[in-house]
């Protein structure tokens, strides 16, 4: 199934990147043959290399920007480090997450003995029960949430949504296990509910303002099917 292409110019690429797609594969892997990374899917694609600039989890869905030049990349790496870009994810997370939380605890960097600053704001859009028993509770309480992190630490959306006991679904490493297997059992969905939404900000080389979206993977439009949930992207 091809990528969907989000936004293209002569400077970079946006693309949504599916669940359980490495951006990259590490120098030295092994996975090479086995699996395509991200940059490999665009390459057979398109027919032309481009250079990430910033990189979602595996297991994360949604939007991704890339320059088409090296060169280029300084500057739209900048954005990120000069936080002149707005990133908003949206996530399907246990319990009733609070109306807007700001979660200001530090998250371990790629160093796992250093601690960073991280900063997140949660936003609650929708809440529901379901009348489906999850040990040790009879019914089951869900929400889905705006999350917008003002950091870029490596896991932080997972870590911090796990910190106020509102664990992202499906999340293998920072959820609920219970819970996720209800996902699996009643509604066959098994996939991270993590998507990366939409990314805004002026491009550094024309001074166009973009707001860009990314369309949200199946699992997400069923599940906005299935709970009478509005898509927050339409």
């Amino acid at each position: 199934m091809p990528l969907e292409i989000i936004y293209q110019d002569s400077y970079c690429l946006l693309v949504t990147k599916p669940n359980n797609v490495l951006v990259h594969h590490a120098h030295h892997s092994r996975n090479k043959i086995d699996e395509e990374s991200l940059l490999q899917l665009i390459e057979h694609q398109l027919g032309t290399r481009y250079y990430p600039i910033h990189r979602l989890d595996r297991k994360t869905s949604g939007i991704i920007l890339l320059a088409s030049k090296r060169e280029y990349v300084a500057s739209f790496q900048s954005l990120f480090t000069n936080n002149q870009i707005q990133k908003i994810y949206y996530g399907l997370v246990r319990g009733f997450a609070q109306e807007f939380k700001i979660i200001d605890s530090p998250v371990k960097g790629r160093d796992a003995d250093v601690y960073k600053e991280a900063e997140t704001h949660v936003k609650l859009i929708h809440k529901i029960i379901l009348d489906i028993p999850v040990k040790p509770y009879d019914s089951s309480r869900y929400s889905l949430v705006e999350l917008q992190p003002k950091t870029g630490r490596m896991h932080q959306l997972r870590i911090h949504m796990n910190k106020v006991s509102t664990p992202l679904i499906n999340d293998t490493k920072y959820g609920d296990k219970n819970h996720d297997t209800m996902y699996n059992e009643q509604f066959g969905w098994k996939n991270l509910f993590l998507h990366a939404g939409s990314l805004e900000f002026t491009h550094p080389f024309t001074d166009k303002k973009l707001l860009l979206k990314s369309s949200f993977p199946e699992d997400w439009i069923q599940l906005f099917e299935k709970f009478s949930w509005k898509n927050p992207l339409t």
